[in-house]
């Protein structure tokens, strides 16, 4: 198993057929090949490629509240990987901070009648927090394009059909009468559920559903009364109603009786996000086709992959026979580009601070620079030697300007590699 392959531009910026990092490593060795750009790693030929004809590949898209998992497919072949984290939750604690910021300086300075009537909302509008995560995930789409022969994409659109969990006899999508069925079930109560066994919290063991009100009492098979457990746990209740079998546990009854009406709200996201990311999608003039999560999770499971958000992707849609070339995608956090609030406010709302203009003599924060041997993220000053924080784990430290490498510039993500997998 390798790393992601390496993305081929011709010298007139042409995409061609990603090719393994070995290769990449001779051609940059040989002077036949410069590097373009660090994340992704991708080089560009010095010279054209005549009648090139590469084979094209499939953007493969699991998308999530929280992280969603990017695959490249060519062919029968899994040649880059990336899950890519969103900071929905950041952007939303941040508008909140602003708004209490504005109301106590508006209640302060002097009365002013409220003007919530006058704003009207876009059809299609979405919250920011939601919009953020339609925008991360395109920007990865239309990279991928550039440096890749792109030439369908595929989405994972209907993630949970609640309604047709509530009620089985609702007719009209075909593969919730077949053998998806349990997995559409079982994918929504284990992220519903947090993966962990309901009564006593075990995680990294075979869940099984588990009826909270037994059917022989007269429970049905709604979600509302679905929840996971470990085998233990499971044989152990056997036909008792949940308040005997946790009689002597009120505050994980407690629980457990409130979460079984709870809104998912990862879920939520991810539906109300769907269709707007479909839509864009389509307008990028490739065609676009869709999966179900259950037919994501069948399809992992017939492949004897483990989960994981990047792997989830590859299983998107129909798939036949898969196999993984790289075993460690790329982490990309979304950092946002920085800037947009220009002062730091004090605990009354008021400015104390202003910060500079960006960018600091041709620099920003978070660029990639090396120095001295070590290579690290760049905190430009005004006046004096720019700070350095090496990724090695060193102590930060100060040099001229002049003395910095420049290797990538910050375009608002934070790359990594995840864990090896299979």
């Amino acid at each position: 198993m390798n790393t992601n392959f390496v993305f081929v531009l011709d010298t007139d910026r042409q995409p061609l057929s990603p090719c393994h990092p070995a290769r990449a490593r001779e051609l940059l060795r040989k002077g036949q090949a410069a590097v373009l750009r660090r994340f992704p790693f991708t080089i560009i030929l010095k010279q054209t490629v005549p009648d090139a004809s590469p084979a094209l590949c499939q953007v493969k898209l699991d998308p999530g509240s929280k992280t969603t998992g990017i695959a490249l497919v060519q062919g029968d072949k899994v040649v880059w990987g990336g899950e890519l984290h969103h900071r929905g939750a950041l952007i939303r604690k941040t508008l909140d901070s602003r708004r209490a910021s504005r109301r106590l300086r508006r209640s302060r300075l002097r009365y002013r009648a409220p003007r919530f009537l006058n704003r009207v909302r876009a059809t299609g509008w979405l919250a920011p927090s939601l919009q953020h995560r339609v925008q991360t995930t395109m920007t990865w789409v239309n990279r991928l394009m550039r440096f890749a022969p792109v030439g369908e994409l595929t989405q994972e659109l209907v993630r949970f059909d609640m309604q047709k969990m509530n009620n089985p006899e609702i007719s009209g999508i075909e593969y919730q009468q077949g053998e998806l069925m349990g997995f559409e079930v079982k994918e929504y109560l284990l992220e519903k559920w947090g993966r962990t066994c309901a009564y006593c919290g075990t995680e990294g063991v075979p869940l099984e559903v588990e009826h909270i009100r037994p059917r022989s009492t007269g429970g049905s098979d709604r979600v509302s009364n679905l929840t996971l457990a470990c085998t233990k746990c499971n044989q152990k209740k056997g036909q008792r109603p949940v308040e005997a079998f946790l009689a002597k546990k009120p505050e994980l009854l407690k629980n457990i009786l409130a979460k079984t009406k709870a809104p998912l709200r990862d879920a939520a996201a991810v539906n109300s996000t769907r269709w707007a990311l479909f839509h864009q999608l389509n307008a990028t003039g490739l065609p676009v086709t869709v999966g179900t999560g259950g037919q994501t999770k069948f399809n992992r499971k017939q492949l004897g992959w483990s989960k994981a958000h990047w792997l989830d992707a590859a299983a998107v849609g129909t798939v036949s026979a898969l196999r993984l070339v790289t075993d460690r995608p790329l982490s990309i956090t979304a950092k946002g580009q920085g800037g947009r609030k220009k002062a730091v406010l004090d605990k009354y709302g008021y400015p104390k601070q202003h910060r500079s203009l960006k960018p600091i003599h041709g620099w920003r924060s978070g660029d990639i620079a090396r120095c001295e041997g070590k290579t690290g993220r760049i905190s430009p000053r005004v006046k004096g030697g720019f700070e350095m924080r090496p990724f090695d784990g060193g102590k930060p430290f100060s040099r001229p300007m002049r003395t910095f490498q420049p290797l990538h510039r910050n375009d608002g993500y934070a790359y990594g590699t995840t864990e090896k997998c299979r």
